[in-house]
């Protein structure tokens, strides 16, 4: 724990060094660039084989378009465990959440932030190899892990284009669509930006703008911010509303 406080320290510390402007959530929409679509596909594709063998973390800015951009940190370790924290990314907007993976499976944990300081706990929610059940799921974690194996995947159901940079992003970006007649799309719909070592740098999808401020190496493993409990992981939604017992009606 206290090798993650310090790796999460230097992140945090970079920020004053780096633009924190954020472009304004908007639908994944941009003017595709010169290049032939096979062409682009294949380069999406090499980018995110780089990106399943990088190990770092990384601080990124997140937008949702509430006007009020927090900050997210993924980070991808030595042994394959990774984790993504994601303030205000659950119950609604109203608590933090990180989501972890080790060779256990993959958990939800309770994630302390300054405004809402708590102890953290974790509750597994999937097994190693499958996705985080939908009620249960922040989506944002899926950016930085989940799709790298769709967009290396040439059968998948994608129409990908590169397409002018987002602002601030480093590195090419590519506009993702997807094909598929199925009302699950293989990936989320939207721009993906990405580094020539293959690190996230930019993304917009449905529900924001991420983007890359500040990277340094990836520690040797990713621990579970708390103890593993048995319980109810947090939904997606906000909790209903806690009603005095004076105002409750009588049972």
């Amino acid at each position: 724990m206290r090798l993650f406080a310090l790796t999460a320290a230097l992140l945090i510390m970079g920020l004053g060094g780096c633009s924190a402007d954020t472009p304004e959530a908007a639908p994944p929409s941009a003017s595709p660039q010169a290049e032939p679509a096979a062409d682009a596909r294949d380069a999406l594709a090499g980018l995110a084989a780089l990106g399943q063998d990088l190990k770092y973390a990384a601080l990124y800015t997140l937008d949702v378009g509430d006007g009020a951009p927090r900050n997210v940190i993924a980070t991808v370790a030595k042994d394959g465990s990774w984790r993504v924290d994601i303030p205000n990314g659950a119950l609604g907007g109203t608590t933090g959440v990180s989501v972890v993976r080790n060779a256990n499976g993959v958990y939800q944990c309770t994630l302390s932030t300054p405004t809402n300081p708590v102890a953290s706990v974790c509750v597994r929610v999937a097994d190693k190899g499958e996705r985080v059940p939908r009620k249960y799921d922040p989506k944002v974690q899926r950016l930085f892990r989940q799709w790298l194996s769709v967009f290396t995947d040439r059968q998948a159901a994608l129409a990908v284009s590169a397409v002018q940079p987002l602002p601030g992003a480093q590195g090419s970006c590519y506009a993702v669509d997807s094909v598929s007649a199925s009302l699950d799309a293989p990936v989320d719909v939207g721009i993906y930006c990405y580094s020539p070592e293959g690190l996230l740098t930019a993304a917009r999808v449905e529900f924001g703008v991420l983007k890359l401020v500040n990277q340094v190496d990836g520690p040797d493993t990713v621990p579970l911010p708390g103890p593993e409990v048995a319980g109810q992981p947090m939904g997606m939604n906000s909790p209903p509303p806690v009603v005095p017992p004076s105002l409750a009606p009588p049972a």
